[in-house]
């Protein structure tokens, strides 16, 4: 079994930055892609940033390209997504997932990933 725990949520401006953190324990996970998901009230959870289990590779949501930073340090077990340029609709309850599987890729869709922890919310207020 895999726990992950975010850090690093808060109420920001608009324009203001945020890095948030997702620390893995349990299990080693240097071998398998994560990635960050968020949530707003109302909507479907979606896809917002991964990495794959080197850093090599990385994907991003369309509306986030440009604005987020996903990276690793897989001597910590940590994921980390730098927010900057915080827009309002990126308000949501952000979540790290862990995707159990030795497959370098990284899926957009929530059902492929195996862990998840318990989220961190991020208010951008205008």
């Amino acid at each position: 079994q895999v726990q992950l725990v975010e850090s690093g949520g808060g109420t920001v401006q608009a324009g203001d930055s945020l890095r948030l953190s997702c620390v893995a324990s349990g299990r080693p996970v240097n071998s398998f892609s994560m990635a960050w998901f968020r949530q707003a009230p109302g909507k479907e959870r979606e896809f917002v940033a991964g990495i794959t289990w080197n850093g090599g590779l990385t994907n991003y949501a369309d509306a986030v390209k440009g604005r987020f930073t996903i990276d690793r340090d897989n001597s910590k077990s940590m994921v980390s997504l730098q927010m900057s340029s915080l827009k309002p609709e990126d308000t949501a309850v952000y979540y790290c997932a862990l995707r159990w599987k030795p497959i370098v890729t990284i899926p957009i869709q929530s059902d492929e990933y195996t862990y998840w922890g318990q989220g961190t919310q991020v208010t951008v207020s205008s």
